[in-house]
């Protein structure tokens, strides 16, 4: 068993990576142009809860999930690992994941008039920053956590996250204006880089559980 600290570690600097909130600077902003420093920290708030409560809820019925479809932990890692791997080759070329959302998604939400909970929740927080990706290794954290105390650390770990996004969020205007958008491109082939090797090592321990090696 990993020990917890190490486990937490290991899960946060992933999440951190997949989620990218870092990355996401940019489509905030021009989605809340227009907005005051209050709306923006509303809308960061809303995008941050709605993030925790998505990892959350699908770590937990995660393992249900699986039942249902029939499908095993292996079988879904070594998926998980090759849509992780998709998106590390993306964010090697310093671009947002198209797994995660879509130019076409980007220009309707800037030309359309939304609410903040709307702006909130799609796109910011469901599908580019909790998408596919992070919703992939959650749920296979969880259902490879043997022990409560392992579980509790799985989403001690995501609440963290959501308070990681929250604070990159409300200082999105000084992040882009100390990393300007080169920056930005940098940091996230850094991510995609950490990805790469987790998407690897996913694909890897699938295939020695599902083939027994």
């Amino acid at each position: 068993m990993i020990e917890l600290p190490k486990l937490f570690v290991i899960l946060y600097g992933g999440l951190f990576a997949i989620t990218n909130p870092v990355g996401a600077v940019p489509v905030f902003l021009s989605v809340t142009h227009d907005l005051s420093w209050s709306e923006r920290r509303e809308i960061a708030t809303k995008t941050a809860l709605t993030v925790v409560v998505t990892l959350v809820t699908f770590a937990l019925i995660g393992e249900w999930i699986f039942k249902f479809f029939g499908s095993s932990v292996d079988a879904f890692a070594i998926a998980g690992g090759i849509l992780l791997f998709k998106m590390a080759m993306e964010m090697l070329s310093g671009k947002l994941s198209s797994v995660k959302i879509s130019r076409e998604e980007t220009e309707e939400f800037d030309e359309e008039a939304v609410t903040l909970e709307e702006v909130a929740i799609i796109p910011l927080a469901i599908p580019l920053i909790s998408g596919p990706g992070a919703i992939t290794t959650v749920m296979l954290y969880m259902a490879k956590s043997a022990s409560l105390s392992d579980k509790m650390v799985v989403l001690l770990t995501i609440i963290t996250i959501g308070f990681t996004v929250w604070l990159v969020l409300c200082s999105a205007n000084a992040i882009k204006n100390r990393l300007g958008r080169v920056g930005i491109k940098v940091m996230t082939r850094m991510m995609g880089l950490i990805l790469t090797s987790m998407a690897v090592q996913m694909i890897i321990n699938g295939i020695k559980g599902a083939f027994g090696i």
